[in-house]
């Protein structure tokens, strides 16, 4: 196998040295798992769900934190930096709620990591009355699809590309991000629709809806 694969010039994507991004040896507060794997919700806004991953370049690591409304997969937060500090996952929230207004009753679920648990993050949840969910110790499927989606973009792009600098790093994340996963990138979980396609689609219907609701009323 490894003589055709150099006949060939072909080569495996190797896994990258793995880099930890959650700290959960901490005294800040826990809090319960309110989600508890239940990644089938009903309408946008309900659940968001966040994560931190890394890149390789050859300045150094960049961190990722990203935040997806469950409902239809679209990342609505994110942000990167050259530290995985809390400042960087409350940018990336409040990316998201500048994106997604918040709603009575919404979930935002994460790890345990120190930068979710901090007091600032949580004030902000709180300024917004947005619960605090998080994953039981250990467990990675608590959070899976965020977790998968840090998964799909290394796979379909990171893993392809050669960063010399965070900032090209950046660049190509953001139009991933933008261009492509939001936009274009269909997912079976959501009948192969893309994020926002799906997010439409609910809008549409609900309007009808209400429409027709309205039409009763006067008839």
């Amino acid at each position: 196998m490894t003589r055709i694969m150099k006949e060939n010039n072909i080569r495996s994507k190797t896994v990258k040295k793995y880099k930890a991004t959650t700290n959960s040896k901490h005294h800040l507060p826990i809090y319960p798992n309110l989600l508890r794997q239940q990644f089938k919700v009903n309408h946008p806004g309900e659940v968001w769900v966040g994560d931190i991953t890394y890149i390789r370049t050859k300045e150094g690591w960049l961190y990722l934190a990203s935040i997806m409304d469950l409902y239809s997969r679209r990342i609505i937060g994110w942000a990167m930096s050259d530290r995985m500090t809390k400042e960087l996952v409350i940018t990336a929230l409040k990316r998201a709620i500048t994106t997604q207004r918040p709603k009575p009753g919404l979930i935002h679920h994460s790890d345990r990591g120190s930068q979710y648990a901090s007091k600032d993050y949580q004030q902000v949840l709180r300024q917004y009355g947005i619960f605090t969910s998080m994953s039981r110790k250990g467990n990675c499927y608590d959070n899976a699809c965020i977790e998968s989606f840090h998964g799909v973009i290394k796979k379909e792009l990171i893993f392809h590309e050669d960063y010399h600098t965070r900032n090209q790093a950046k660049r190509s994340i953001f139009e991933y991000i933008v261009s492509f996963y939001n936009y274009k990138r269909i997912h079976s979980t959501i009948n192969y629709h893309s994020p926002l396609e799906f997010e439409k689609l609910y809008y549409a219907r609900y309007i009808a809806k209400e429409h027709l609701r309205n039409t009763t009323r006067s008839s």
